[in-house]
């Protein structure tokens, strides 16, 4: 009997199964973000979700940024970003970390609008009347008042 190769085919095995039960384990979580909606009782109906430390200084594109996100965005994700409870969560937040929400997002998510699947407050719909670039420079502003808020 081969002992080595018993050793090697019985590592396979077992390395397959180890794969194939990650591959079809149950998770709330992906990329270390909760798939749970946060617990959001005890802030008021309409009330900003979180504080929003603003950055010292806004590059350009974040001023242009800014203009738009106060023109199409702040009615729902609130005043520099920090959400409405009940309505739209805040942008200045983990959940939408370039890692885990990039750039291409946030435009899919103007011109397509997004089921709800981080939050309990519904989906959100499209948005008219804002192209690519526009989406680009609001990404831009979130991006800067995520940085100053420690989102990386």
């Amino acid at each position: 009997m081969n002992w080595s190769g018993l050793f090697v085919g019985g590592f396979f095995v077992v390395g397959l199964g180890l794969v194939g039960w990650k591959a079809f384990a149950p998770t709330d979580s992906v990329q270390g973000h909760s798939m749970v909606p946060p617990d959001t009782s005890e802030i008021a109906q309409g009330a900003p979700m979180v504080t929003v430390a603003l950055p010292e200084e806004l590059s350009a594109e974040a001023q242009i940024g800014k203009l738009g996100f106060e023109a199409k965005c702040v009615e729902c994700h609130g005043q520099n970003a920090a959400g409405q409870n009940g309505i739209a969560p805040p942008l200045v937040h983990i959940t939408y970390e370039p890692n885990h929400h990039s750039d291409q997002a946030f435009v899919l998510a103007a011109r397509n609008g997004v089921p709800s699947h981080h939050w309990n407050f519904g989906n959100m719909p499209a948005i008219e009347g804002l192209s690519n670039a526009d989406v680009l420079y609001i990404a831009r502003y979130v991006r800067e008042l995520q940085r100053a808020n420690g989102i990386n």
